[in-house]
């Protein structure tokens, strides 16, 4: 983990600052780059959500889905987190945190924004990111690989329905067309754009293929940043008005993060899996694919939304909330296998 990503929480803050201060000191500024739209699509925050995403889709090979048979109870338990526990856990606590234990403290026009935004970042499983994580916690690479492009491709067909039908029972409005068309430029483009740079760079060599990784990262990083200062600039007279908006929508956003980890940790030690197995598994539960969060929150709702702000909050948290899982299941290592599962590392030879 490049000492970038490490502290990409503090990135964020002053990206946070950053944006704020550019709204409040120049908001023209920020109002004309609003105002470049085509298709209810800001180009600005178009462009830079590509540059955030497609060397994230880069690490994916989809040709790893042959692979998933290998493991079948994992990615068992993988998939029934991801799509079957987290989307709906998420809306029930929006719904407990949002409408009911913080509603007297936050805009009362923002509530349905604010649901959505949480519904938005649940329904996007993590992509690039749980690389690292599985890298911290011996996490098996050919587990992790095929997890992740699996869950990709479901998320292509998956992430308008599953959010329609949560905005749809949460009562907010569900905007198809808008929905559909992100799906389109922040999922299904950016896939198919990536798998031919992909194979592209392979063609030269694996060497090439890394060190084009490397270059990348970077820069997707930095886009990202970019875009929140951009939304910062938007959002900051309510973060002002309303500075402890932030640590509202991260409660049950700390709580699905455990929740969901916890229970894929536990399932994969029920069925058997080894350590190294349901590391990836629960970790990927865990965490979020916030790029896409962040541009189906903007598509959506627009820069100035409640709904755009609750998926920052998840990029705010992201990295010291992921190492603390990490943290976590590497320290209950023992008493993982104490349970029965099968060791991922070779055991000491017994004494004499």
């Amino acid at each position: 983990m490049s000492a970038f990503e490490r502290y990409l929480t503090v990135w964020v803050l002053a990206c946070i600052v950053a944006g704020i201060a550019l709204g409040q000191s120049a908001p023209r500024v920020s109002e004309a780059i609003g105002r470049m739209e085509m298709a209810q699509v800001n180009l600005p925050v178009g462009l830079l959500i590509w540059v955030m995403v497609i060397p994230m889709l880069l690490k994916v090979d989809f040709g790893a889905l042959g692979q998933v048979r290998q493991h079948w109870r994992g990615i068992g338990v993988t998939l029934f987190v991801n799509w079957a526990v987290k989307p709906f856990s998420m809306a029930l606590l929006a719904w407990l945190f949002v409408r009911h234990v913080f509603a007297g403290r936050l805009p009362a026009d923002q509530l349905d924004s604010y649901v959505a935004g949480l519904i938005l970042l649940a329904a996007a499983p993590c992509t690039a990111m749980v690389f690292v994580w599985s890298r911290l916690t011996g996490g098996d690479p050919v587990f992790t690989l095929s997890q992740v492009a699996l869950n990709d491709t479901i998320m292509v067909f998956a992430f308008a329905p599953v959010v329609g039908l949560l905005l749809g029972l949460s009562a907010i409005t569900v905007p198809w067309a808008t929905l559909l068309t992100s799906v389109a430029l922040y999922i299904v483009i950016p896939v198919i754009l990536a798998q031919f740079w992909r194979r592209a760079l392979l063609r030269k060599g694996q060497a090439a293929f890394d060190a084009a990784l490397v270059r990348l990262g970077p820069l997707s990083i930095a886009a990202l940043l970019l875009t929140l200062v951009l939304l910062f600039a938007f959002q900051g007279r309510a973060i002002l008005q309303q500075p402890l908006v932030i640590a509202m929508l991260a409660v049950p956003i700390l709580i699905q993060v455990f929740f969901n980890s916890g229970l894929a940790y536990w399932l994969n030690r029920r069925l058997g899996e080894k350590h190294a197995i349901a590391c990836p598994s629960a970790l990927i539960g865990a965490s979020n694919f916030f790029e896409l969060a962040v541009a189906a929150a903007i598509s959506l709702f627009g820069f100035h939304s409640g709904a755009a702000l609750a998926t920052v909050v998840g990029v705010l948290i992201e990295v010291p909330v992921m190492l603390l899982v990490v943290r976590l299941v590497n320290r209950s290592r023992g008493w993982y296998e104490r349970g029965g599962a099968p060791t991922s590392r070779p055991l000491p030879p017994p004494a004499p």
